[in-house]
């Protein structure tokens, strides 16, 4: 056990925003850090349609992250992936506080944040700033200002500034906590914003390839990350959006937090204003990606985030259509070595039913019934 998670029980006497904040300072001093490396897990992953080669199917969800300050020392903790952000092009505060709460009873977590982070300059330059020894790869999460006149031109200025220094780019356009920002996922926004974003993404290929030649920074996959709050004509709508937005867009994440409050909710603070996260939102954000799933796998990759707090979740999201997982609020409660024992037991899981990989069990549910 590393030292972050013996101190885990100390953290959680903290309020849930300055047990954060604590925890990324321990981070950034590399304090008891372990070093696991990639070679450690035997089920790497590469995504179809973006060709990105990840460690493991397991990848750290935005908003742990949000300044890409720890996206290296949390590499060793034996993430296949990493992603950080919500980054927008000028600094912000986010919402007034309290804003974060913990459900313990509930294993969830709820956040009105406000994509609070410290601007596209501080950003990328901790981007630079990344060692050459770092291969694990380190997405980066673009939104918006929540002052701006201009929603996607903000997702515009974010994938010319972060696109010479990622792995891949997240358009997020489902934080419920920035007001109309959800609004980017109708039919007419959504045209609208893929199709700047994609000459965006393609102005930014160009530029790059300017100033390096084709052998050095190649192209950068971008995913849209949408909402669990979706209902089937809405999900329609975005199937035949991203349909027609051309190749650039790589795939979909899903998805975000959730602005229900399931009857289960036991915790004090359930009722609380902004996204629920954590394992409340496993079924419903699980289902959303089987909606999505059915319909677009084999054409997008697509990422599953929400609710995991163990293999047997990781391998039901991959079993529903996703190529990969990503969390952030289970380690709130588990700590850090929980994704060694997620990967240990998703590898158990892909053996028992005769899985010679990941990619083998991609959409394995698809044809029968949950």
């Amino acid at each position: 056990m590393s030292l972050p998670d013996l101190a885990l029980p100390l953290v959680k006497k903290l309020p849930p925003e300055a047990a954060h904040t604590a925890t990324i300072k321990g981070l950034k001093l590399g304090i008891g850090l372990p070093n696991i490396p990639p070679s450690r897990w035997n089920t790497p992953v590469k995504l179809p349609r973006s060709g990105l080669q990840l460690w493991n199917p397991v990848g750290l969800a935005a908003g742990f992250d949000k300044n890409a300050d720890v996206h290296g020392p949390m590499a060793k903790f034996g993430f296949g992936f990493l992603e950080c952000g919500t980054v927008t092009p000028r600094p912000q505060p986010g919402n007034p506080k309290p804003r974060l709460f913990r459900l313990n009873q509930d294993q969830g977590v709820i956040n009105r944040m406000g994509f609070n982070n410290h601007g596209l300059d501080y950003f990328v330059r901790r981007l630079r700033r990344q060692p050459p020894s770092l291969t694990c790869p380190v997405g980066a999460n673009v939104g918006a200002n929540k002052s701006s006149a201009d929603f996607i031109g903000d997702y515009e200025t974010g994938i010319a500034a972060v696109y010479p220094f990622c792995s891949y780019i997240t358009i997020n356009i489902s934080s419920p906590n920035t007001p109309g920002l959800r609004g980017l996922q109708d039919k007419a926004a959504l045209q609208e914003l893929l199709a700047r974003c994609g000459d965006a993404q393609s102005t930014a290929q160009s530029a790059l390839e300017a100033e390096y030649g084709d052998s050095k920074n190649g192209w950068k996959p971008v995913f849209l990350k949408v909402a669990p709050d979706l209902q089937i004509q809405e999900i329609d709508d975005i199937i035949e959006t991203v349909r027609g937005a051309g190749s650039w867009l790589s795939g979909l994440i899903i998805s975000n937090t959730t602005l229900d409050r399931p009857e289960i909710l036991k915790s004090a603070d359930k009722d609380q204003s902004g996204g629920l996260s954590g394992a409340p939102l496993m079924e419903k954000s699980t289902e959303v990606l089987r909606a999505f799933a059915a319909e677009l796998i084999g054409e997008f990759d697509l990422i599953g985030c929400g609710g995991i707090q163990s293999g047997a979740d990781a391998y039901r999201k991959i079993r529903a259509g996703a190529h990969a997982v990503q969390l952030y609020s289970a380690l709130v409660y588990h700590g850090a070595s929980l994704i060694a024992r997620i990967n240990s037991e998703l590898a158990d899981c892909l053996k028992a039913d005769g899985f010679s990989s990941v990619e083998a069990a991609v959409g394995a549910d698809l044809s029968s019934p949950a």
